[in-house]
């Protein structure tokens, strides 16, 4: 009797985890939207029109940043690539450009009046460093770490912020 072998294709295997891209893409675009802003602030520009010009610099730099990232993860695959995985790999990056939202959001509702134009970096800033404490203390806990351990990487999280923060007050 003769053994036959079919060849049984092998599932499409993803190489990142949902878990993975919420913590790495949400710390990336929260690190970016604050170093962003430090920069965009720099020279004390304040005005409403500065502020829109500021959110939309911080959203195309989030588009352009999460296009680079998926881009690289694409080509630094050694496996072959099926149809359509270069647009999966793009859409894996989304963790990035949704955690710079609030601060575009934050910054376009100054530029709209909603609230005073001056001083929104410091609200962003706030926001941003709040936002990488949360990341890490809820992608820690999903990992079954305990509370302590879990706010101390939430903590870690935010000092990535912070270290934007004081170095935007060194620099000015």
């Amino acid at each position: 009797m003769a053994q036959t072998t079919t060849a049984v294709p092998e599932p499409h295997r993803h190489s990142h985890e949902t878990r993975e891209n919420i913590l790495f893409g949400g710390v990336y675009g929260a690190v970016l939207a604050c170093s962003m802003v430090a920069a965009l602030t720099q020279y004390g520009h304040t005005s409403k029109g500065s502020r829109r010009y500021d959110a939309l610099w911080l959203l195309v730099t989030a588009g352009a940043s999460a296009l680079a990232h998926g881009y690289a993860h694409y080509i630094a695959e050694r496996a072959p690539h099926r149809r359509w995985d270069a647009l999966r790999t793009l859409r894996d990056e989304w963790p990035l450009v949704a955690a710079a939202l609030p601060t575009v959001l934050l910054l376009a509702g100054a530029g709209w009046g909603w609230w005073p134009a001056n001083g929104v970096e410091y609200a962003a800033f706030v926001l941003n460093i709040a936002l990488l404490f949360g990341l890490g203390l809820v992608t820690a806990r999903w990992s079954a770490r305990s509370w302590v351990v879990a706010v101390a990487i939430g903590a870690v999280d935010a000092l990535l912020g912070v270290v934007v923060v004081v170095a935007n007050a060194l620099i000015k």
